[in-house]
C-alpha cells in the first residue's frame, strides 16, 4: 500500500480509534444507505462492524469509487467485517412512508440483523433513529470521514447497483442499468415515452407524468 493511501486509511479511522481508546469497547458498527434519491427502485441500508484494526485499501466514500472497484471492495469487505447486514425497503414502502422514514426502517431492520450486537454504532447523518438501544453518533458526510461508514456505504451501493442491473432486464426500456434509477434526462424521457413500471416511486415520479 502506497504511502499516501496509508495515510488517508489512518485518518479515517481517526473517529473509531478515539472511540476504541477512551470508551474501550470491542465492536463499533458503521451504517449508511444508498438509494435516498432515485426515482426508482429500493433504498438499502447497509450496517458492517469491522475488525479494530481492518485497513482495506481503497475503502472510500462509495461515491469516490469506480464501480469495478466497488465491486472488489464489497467482496473484500464482506471476507473481513466481523458481521454485517443489509436491509433492502422497497418502492411501495418508500411510497407509504416517505422516504426519510423507509431509509429508518431499513437501519433498524439492519441492526437487528447483525449477528453480533455493537456497542456503538456510527450513522451517516441520519438523526432520530432506532438502533435497538445501541448507543449512535450522527457524523455529517460521515461516509468521506469514517472508515466504517465509508465500509457500509460501498456495500449499499453495490447492493442497489446489482439489484437495478437485475430490474434492467426486465425492464431494458428505462436503461436501469446505467443510470440505476435516478433521474437523469435519459430516464424521465423515458418515463415520459413508456410511462412507469412497477419499480418507480409514485410520490417521486409525479411530476414528470
Amino acid at each position: 500500500m502506497k504511502e499516501k493511501e496509508e495515510k488517508r486509511l489512518q485518518e479515517i479511522k481517526k473517529i473509531e480509534n478515539h472511540i476504541y481508546e477512551t470508551e474501550k469497547i470491542q465492536y463499533i458498527c458503521g451504517i449508511d444507505e444508498a438509494g435516498r434519491g432515485p426515482l426508482a427502485g429500493p433504498v438499502v441500508v447497509a450496517a458492517v462492524i469491522m475488525p479494530k484494526d481492518s485497513l482495506i485499501e481503497g475503502v472510500n466514500d462509495s461515491k469516490k469509487v469506480s464501480e469495478k472497484k466497488r465491486e472488489k471492495l464489497y467482496e473484500q469487505i464482506i471476507e473481513e467485517a466481523i458481521s454485517y447486514e443489509v436491509a433492502i425497503i422497497d418502492q411501495k414502502e418508500i411510497d407509504a412512508v416517505n422516504i426519510l422514514n423507509a431509509t429508518k426502517e431499513g437501519l433498524t431492520k439492519a441492526v437487528q440483523g447483525l449477528t453480533v450486537k455493537p456497542q456503538k454504532i456510527l450513522v451517516d447523518a441520519l438523526q432520530k433513529i432506532d438502533t435497538c438501544g445501541i448507543p449512535y453518533v450522527s457524523i455529517v458526510k460521515g461516509d468521506a470521514k469514517c472508515y466504517s461508514i465509508a465500509a457500509a456505504s460501498i456495500l449499499a451501493k453495490v447492493t442497489r447497483d446489482r439489484i437495478m442491473r437485475q430490474w434492467d432486464e426486465i425492464y431494458p426500456q428505462y436503461g436501469f442499468a446505467k443510470h440505476k434509477g435516478y433521474g437523469t434526462k435519459a430516464h424521465i424521457e423515458a418515463i415520459q415515452q413508456y410511462g412507469l413500471c412497477p419499480l418507480h416511486r409514485l410520490s417521486f415520479v409525479k411530476h414528470f407524468i
